[in-house]
């Protein structure tokens, strides 16, 4: 029998299992624990700084918001999250998705839950939403698209969700035709973009007021999306409780958000 007290040097042997042990279980928490539905961060691009948010298409729940089960205009991310919170779920995420009018219903094509609420709005017209070529934002069942206006109405994809604004930001990796590097309009924005294979979704929104073509190059350049759409200017707000952030302000009409079921 060793006496009280006795100690002595692990072996290699011992001391290899025990590694093995803590790594096994590092392991088992990282398998075991949820993933972050959305990943935010801050970062800057050409001296002016942003917050993005990346979403898997193909594993999160994106959809979008206008009124709630009584028909009344959800307007705000809190009221959002309230009702979900009523359905065991959370939101995890949300930004403004889309310009709309003074009665907060959209300005152009607005689709929920399969559910056509406003057409396609395929031709030019006043303001930044008929400086075409403008977009649709189209969310599938495992995939989610920026898709150009024409290109849209020409394929007719199967949308669970889609909101129609403009102007597109990149397309096919090139900016907008019109918009020009000595823009002097400065504005905080927001949008969204896409991979090819529409399961990567990026969200943006400037902290500082930037150009059109500031905004763009953010997209192609340093998100290295292929397809980008504005979705509005100056009203552009984000939740993103991760970052301890839940803009506010007046009423919104549409808003994207991720759902997270328990």
């Amino acid at each position: 029998m060793k006496p009280v007290g006795f100690s002595r040097r692990m072996t290699c042997v011992e001391m290899s299992r025990i590694k093995s042990g803590v790594a096994a279980w590092l392991l088992g928490l990282l398998v075991s624990s949820p993933a972050l539905a959305v990943e935010c961060r801050d970062i800057s691009f050409e001296g002016n700084d942003f917050t993005i948010c990346e979403a898997d298409a193909q594993t999160e729940e994106i959809r979008l918001f206008l009124n709630g089960p009584e028909g009344a205009l959800y307007g705000h991310f809190s009221a959002i999250a309230a009702q979900l919170a009523t359905q065991d779920a959370r939101l995890s995420f949300a930004m403004n998705g889309g310009m709309y009018h003074d009665d907060r219903s959209p300005v152009g094509h607005y689709v929920e839950d399969r559910q056509e609420q406003m057409r396609v709005i395929p031709n030019a017209g006043p303001g930044n939403f008929g400086l075409l070529p403008n977009g649709i934002f189209c969310i599938r069942e495992d995939r989610a698209d920026v898709i150009e206006t024409l290109d849209y109405v020409d394929t007719a994809p199967d949308c669970l969700h889609a909101t129609q604004s403009g102007p597109m930001l990149v397309i096919d990796g090139e900016l907008h035709p019109r918009f020009l590097p000595d823009s002097t309009s400065r504005y905080i924005r927001n949008g969204v973009g896409t991979d090819p294979d529409g399961r990567r979704v990026v969200f943006a929104i400037s902290n500082d007021a930037v150009t059109f073509h500031e905004f763009g190059r953010l997209f192609r350049e340093e998100l290295d999306v292929a397809n980008a759409l504005f979705l509005d200017g100056n009203i552009s707000r984000l939740y993103a409780p991760q970052l301890d952030r839940s803009d506010f302000g007046w009423r919104l009409g549409p808003i994207i958000g991720i759902v997270e079921r328990n």
